[in-house]
């Protein structure tokens, strides 16, 4: 898989990537999904690739989910660089996004966006905010399966690092 240049990391990226060393026995998450976010977060890390928001509404939800230590996970490990080199990034990487009720002023307005998940808002109005409109990697969370296209049609891409996984459970919940 070809990972973008910059991206926007959704959470259960570096959460599925600690299930290499944190096994959680209700899970059914695939190996091969595990092993594909833990090069994703390898590959943000090593490229400095990583967009985020200025006020830190990104980071806050890693560090509510993640280890600040940086371990014992690959994704603790992402954590911990986050914190340790968000400032430093370049300026186009650290985007000012307006918080409006429980939304984003950058949030795009589309009919099939209505519904968006309330937490997963600041990701999107950052991509969508953004000059070059980063991709958004993606990992489990299968809502996202079923807002793909709508997001495509206002120019964002969601990359899905366990496109089977997300797909066959998207189906499952919606019935199909």
């Amino acid at each position: 898989m070809s990972l973008p240049k910059t991206c926007l990391v959704d959470t259960n990226v570096p959460k599925t990537a600690n299930l290499a060393t944190q096994p959680d026995p209700n899970s059914d998450v695939p190996d091969a999904c595990v092993l594909a976010c833990i090069e994703a977060v390898e590959h943000v890390i090593k490229m400095r690739a990583l967009v985020i928001d200025a006020s830190d509404e990104i980071f806050d939800e890693y560090r509510q989910q993640l280890s600040m230590k940086g371990q014992p996970g690959v994704g603790d490990g992402f954590m911990k660089w986050v914190h340790d080199h968000r400032h430093g990034l370049q300026d186009s990487q650290r985007v000012n996004i307006t918080k409006n009720g429980d939304s984003y002023e950058e949030f795009p307005t589309h009919d099939g966006l209505h519904d968006f998940d309330k937490s997963d808002r600041k990701f999107v109005a950052v991509a969508y905010a953004h000059v070059n409109k980063p991709p958004i990697l993606q990992a489990t969370d299968s809502k996202w399966w079923g807002w793909k296209d709508a997001l495509a049609e206002v120019g964002i891409t969601v990359q899905f690092l366990c496109p089977e996984y997300v797909r066959t459970k998207y189906a499952i919940k919606m019935g199909k």
